[in-house]
């Protein structure tokens, strides 16, 4: 009963003085972002692939580091026997765990600090280099040697007498007598240039120079004044380089695991999401639109980036660039970025790490490009429709 009285007083209460108008929705919706919070809370699930901390993701790439150490020292004492057929795929083994070492720095990368970020790049820069000198020393070197091998004597023999002919494209006959100078056929050359080329004559054998492509994927290679497209779908996705461009429109849609670009020049590059790692390097006076979870620049000039990226854009070496927000579209563009987890704007795209400016102040290699300055919403259309 003294419940009830309490209750119906309280009640009594509340209808005689009622609280300000605004006090109900202001507690309303308090209740409801609570709430909500809660069953974000709830529906989260941790991944227990992915690192959740700075010393969780130092601990694996430790280990991963360690490992792949181990199969390299490993590697270099069996080399001794260069017939051993399992040498080639042991090589390829570590180069694709040092792949996804260094993916999985780019997936992490914009939760750890830049020092962290940087360190881990320069250990698997490092790795890479400790695997090209073993690759080196491990592939046989090639020989070869030249497969007309002519008499000295007779070479000597036709410069002095002036009888051996060259013909060329719409041109008079003339001896070798004639292209040295020597127009007299009595004449004799003189004895330093027959030295020479006697010399030159008793090469038999030349050392090819080793080379192993430890990383390599296709791409578009030495172009000028094209418009490169190319769509990737379900298993296409890869690395993908562009090399050698001139004056070209290049539209990637899709999804890529890596994208390398080398030496272009008055570019136009329009790239979907890429889920692992951009590497730019000797590009000028071109225009980039790309999303990635990482991105390092090197050695670029006038050149102007249209960025999304889940750590802090990298440059080095470069002079005149500018940074805007990432502005492609094309049909399924939502989908490829939610896959590729880029679906939402960090805003990284304004906060670049200059490698080379270690001052305080403001880096005078890159700036935020004016909205006034920037180019408007780029949609691809697909060749199908």
């Amino acid at each position: 009963m003294e419940g009830e009285e309490e209750g119906n007083q309280a009640s009594t209460e509340t209808l005689d003085h009622p609280p300000a108008p605004a006090a109900h929705p202001k507690h309303a919706a308090m209740l409801e972002r609570l709430s909500n919070r809660h069953q974000q809370s709830l529906s989260r699930k941790p991944d227990p692939n992915s690192p959740d901390s700075t010393h969780s993701f130092l601990s694996l790439f430790s280990q991963s580091k360690l490992s792949i150490e181990s199969n390299i020292s490993l590697l270099r004492r069996q080399s001794t026997d260069q017939t051993n057929p399992a040498l080639k795929s042991d090589l390829e083994k570590i180069s694709t765990s040092i792949s996804h070492l260094e993916k999985l720095v780019a997936e992490n990368s914009y939760s750890l600090p830049s020092f962290e970020v940087r360190t881990c790049l320069e250990a698997v820069s490092s790795l890479k280099q400790t695997l090209d000198t073993l690759a080196s020393d491990i592939v046989p070197k090639k020989r070869f040697s030249f497969r007309n091998k002519k008499d000295p004597s007779s070479v000597v023999n036709a410069i002095e007498s002036g009888k051996t002919e060259f013909h060329g494209s719409g041109e008079p006959s003339c001896t070798v007598g004639d292209l040295l100078g020597f127009k007299d056929r009595e004449k004799k050359a003189p004895s330093s240039v027959l030295n020479v080329i006697e010399s030159e004559s008793r090469v038999t054998e030349l050392e090819e120079k080793p080379s192993l492509r430890v990383w390599d994927s296709p791409g578009f290679k030495d172009r000028e004044d094209e418009v490169l497209v190319r769509e990737f779908k379900g298993l296409e996705m890869g690395e993908f380089s562009l090399t050698g461009l001139s004056s070209c429109e290049v539209r990637l849609t899709g999804c890529l695991r890596a994208l390398f670009v080398h030496k272009l020049r008055d570019c136009k590059v329009y790239v979907g999401p890429v889920f692992g790692s951009v590497l730019i390097e000797e590009v000028e006076g071109c225009v980039f639109v790309l999303a990635s979870h990482q991105i390092r620049i090197h050695r670029a000039k006038g050149s102007d980036f249209y960025l999304r990226v889940r750590s802090r854009p990298i440059i080095e070496d470069c002079s005149g660039v500018r940074f805007g927000p990432y502005c492609l579209g094309y049909d399924g563009i939502e989908r490829d970025l939610k896959e590729s987890n880029l679906d939402e704007e960090t805003g990284n795209w304004a906060n670049v790490d200059d490698f080379r400016w270690l001052k305080a102040v403001q880096s005078p290699n890159w700036s935020i490009l004016l909205e006034s300055e920037r180019i408007g919403r780029v949609t691809i259309v697909s060749s199908d429709k």
